[in-house]
């Protein structure tokens, strides 16, 4: 790939093509893709009380179809962020894509539980594939401020689709009725998906792909061996496994799996360790944790998604099973938060290079204050005569949908601003193995909490469960304000090594 000049529309060339490619167009497969697998992981919130009725789910079952994406997503996300960096991102995001439709369209026709959670599984197995392609694209076709402009829409993708999906599955839902609403919210998946493909082929260059048929067209040697470093990708694998599982199936001797993690955790840092010293090319090269803005990256946005990932799945809980509220109106409480955020995204974007890092710290304030809002408002909603409508909590949500939408795109930019294009999938797995690591964890940890307490009080289940996402809101408020501290806004000041 080659870049001249300064023209953002200008096009891009490709080793083994005459073709020009647009780096607009090329945003479209990728950001399309972006937005199914992270509905998938809100979208569902407001289908959970229907699809309980519908298949005869348990509440361990619907812990599993909120866990078990997020487990599969982040078993895989680095081994195929390698994958894509070697073999080719192009052809490693088709792959995804086709798997995660292939998982969708098994999910809208499943009648029992336990092929509703395998089906889940291989959708989180395709989000896991394609999802470092996009990353690792973006930081190959785009630079300099068109890169904070991609990763803004980036950002706003991710926001927008968490924040919306609810809105729309609890639409279907009112529509069409509890059993076929649900099971649409997964249809929908399917053209989506092949429109991807099909734009994936049409507008994405294929540039190592195409590299290597060109040099055998050639008869230019190609290169036979690549070193994907197998045993780093099982050992990875099962590090995620070993601290996301105890936190799904919430039993004694589950966290017994802690400390094998942990000791798996250490070996594979040796062994990534030692086979770069041997000459080899380990999966991930660990001096990419030498970049300051990266590491601190994986700390804010890791422990951000530990916490705000539940926040419309206790959201939808709450007021579906403990108020009786329909889903399409609990589906559009979350809509002013989606718009929130893709216009935070936006803005933040635009100021990402210049004070990024003081716009995170500002937005986690408001963040937290429309958090903190929502918990005073509770007591309040318990009663058919209540004081509030349930409606006015989209006010506070409108915060929390602000703050989100600048943390997301600030951070996904700063934290892959200094990452060498040629390891951009690797780099950008890493981050979000991190924040599915989080996703898992706080979405059984918070979900627990709420259950617990909930036959109690839905108010004080409610207010105990948004306290918890608050505390932990608090906790990567830290982190950001030790990341301007050290680094300073944008890119403004060197970044020092680790």
């Amino acid at each position: 790939m080659t870049e001249h000049g300064s023209n953002p529309d200008e096009p891009i060339r490709v080793p083994g093509t005459d073709r020009l490619f647009r780096r607009g167009l090329i945003l479209v497969p990728l950001l399309t893709n972006l937005a199914m697998v992270m509905m998938a992981i809100s979208s569902i919130n407001v289908a959970l009380p229907s699809i309980e009725l519908d298949v005869g789910a348990s509440e361990s079952d619907l812990q599993w179809l909120l866990s078990g994406y997020a487990l599969a997503f982040g078993i895989v996300l680095v081994a195929c962020g390698r994958i894509g960096d070697v073999f080719g991102r192009s052809t490693s995001f088709v792959v995804g894509v086709g798997l995660y439709t292939l998982g969708s369209l098994g999910c809208a026709f499943a009648h029992e539980p336990v092929l509703l959670n395998a089906m889940r599984l291989v959708q989180g197995i395709g989000a896991g594939v394609s999802s470092p392609q996009v990353n690792g694209m973006i930081l190959q076709y785009f630079s300099g401020r068109r890169r904070a402009r991609a990763f803004a829409l980036f950002g706003l993708v991710v926001s927008a689709s968490v924040a919306i999906a609810p809105s729309l599955t609890g639409l279907l839902i009112d529509w069409l009725g509890a059993g076929a609403g649900w099971r649409a919210s997964f249809l929908w998946n399917v053209p989506i998906g092949l429109l991807t493909i099909a734009f994936a082929f049409r507008w994405l260059p294929f540039g190592a792909e195409r590299t290597r048929r060109e040099a055998r067209r050639r008869g230019e040697p190609v290169r036979t061996y690549i070193d994907l470093d197998p045993v780093g990708m099982v050992g990875l694998s099962l590090v995620v496994l070993c601290i996301m599982l105890p936190f799904m199936i919430k039993q004694a001797a589950g966290f017994l799996l802690l400390p094998v993690g942990a000791g798996l955790l250490v070996a594979w840092v040796f062994w990534e360790r030692s086979y770069r010293e041997a000459g080899r090319e380990p999966m991930v090269d660990l001096n990419l944790f030498g970049y300051r803005s990266f590491t601190n990256g994986i700390l804010v946005s890791g422990t951000q998604f530990l916490g705000g990932t539940s926040v419309f799945a206790v959201l939808a809980l709450f007021l579906q099973s403990g108020l009786g509220a329909p889903a399409l109106l609990v589906g559009l409480i979350g809509l002013p938060n989606a718009l929130a955020s893709a216009y935070s995204s936006v803005w933040a974007g635009e100021r990402v290079l210049d004070r990024g890092r003081r716009n995170i710290v500002v937005a986690f304030v408001v963040y937290i204050f429309g958090m903190v809002a929502a918990i005073v408002m509770a007591p309040f909603l318990d009663d058919v005569g209540s004081q509030i409508h349930y409606g006015w909590l989209a006010v506070p949500l409108v915060l929390t949908g602000w703050g989100i939408g600048v943390i997301n795109s600030s951070n996904q930019t700063l934290s892959q601003q200094h990452i060498p294009p040629a390891v951009g999938g690797t780099a950008g797995a890493v981050k979000q193995v991190s924040e599915r690591i989080g996703t898992a964890i706080g979405n059984a940890m918070i979900t627990a909490v709420l259950f617990s307490l909930a036959s109690t009080s839905w108010v004080v289940g409610f207010t105990a469960a948004y306290g918890v996402i608050v505390l932990i809101l608090l906790i990567a408020l830290g982190f950001a304000i030790m990341d301007l501290r050290m680094l300073g806004d944008g890119g403004s000041r060197p970044v020092p090594s680790v």
